[in-house]
C-alpha cells in the first residue's frame, strides 16, 4: 500500500488516466498567437525547430530565434524591431532560464513582452509534450481526435 494509504499515487492521475486537455483552449490559444503575429508581435523561439513548429500553425509573422546567442542581444534586437513580443520557449530548464532573461532584458525597454501565453501553454500541455517544436504536431492530433477523418 503507499503512503496515501489509498493504493493510489499520491498527487497524481491515477496510472493510464490521461488528465483532460480542452480542445477549446488550446484553440483559442493557438488563434491568439496567429493574430498577435498578423498584428506585429514578434515570437521569440529557441531555435529553427520552434519556428518551424509555428509555421505550421499559422504564424506568419515575426520570428526571432534564440539559439546560440546571449540572451541581452536577443532582447535588444528584439525591443529595437519589434513593439509586441511574446517569449515561447520551451518548458524544460533551459527553457525557463531563458524566458527569465528575456523578461528581465525586456522589462526596462518599451516593447510589451508576453509571457502570459507561454505560461497558460505550457499548462495546458507540459504533460504532453516538453517543448515549441512538437507543438504543431499536439494540435495536429488533438484536432485528429476531435474529429477524426474517416476511413476510406
Amino acid at each position: 500500500m503507499s503512503r496515501s494509504g489509498r493504493g493510489g499515487r499520491k498527487g497524481r492521475e491515477p496510472r493510464g488516466r490521461r488528465p483532460s486537455l480542452d480542445p477549446d483552449s488550446l484553440e483559442d490559444l493557438v488563434a491568439s498567437l496567429v493574430e498577435a503575429s498578423e498584428a506585429g508581435a514578434a515570437m521569440i523561439v529557441e531555435g529553427e525547430r520552434d519556428e518551424r513548429s509555428l509555421r505550421e500553425l499559422g504564424v506568419e509573422g515575426p520570428v526571432v530565434r534564440a539559439a546560440r546567442r546571449p540572451a541581452l542581444d536577443v532582447a535588444e534586437e528584439a525591443a529595437r524591431d519589434y513593439r509586441d513580443v511574446v517569449v515561447l520557449t520551451d518548458w524544460d530548464r533551459a527553457g525557463e532560464e531563458l524566458a527569465r532573461r528575456m523578461e528581465q532584458h525586456l522589462q526596462p525597454t518599451r516593447a510589451r513582452v508576453d509571457l502570459d501565453t507561454r505560461e497558460r501553454l505550457k499548462r495546458m500541455v507540459r504533460r504532453e509534450i516538453k517543448d515549441v517544436e512538437s507543438l504543431s504536431r499536439f494540435v495536429e492530433r488533438v484536432r485528429w481526435e476531435r474529429c477524426p477523418k474517416e476511413l476510406p
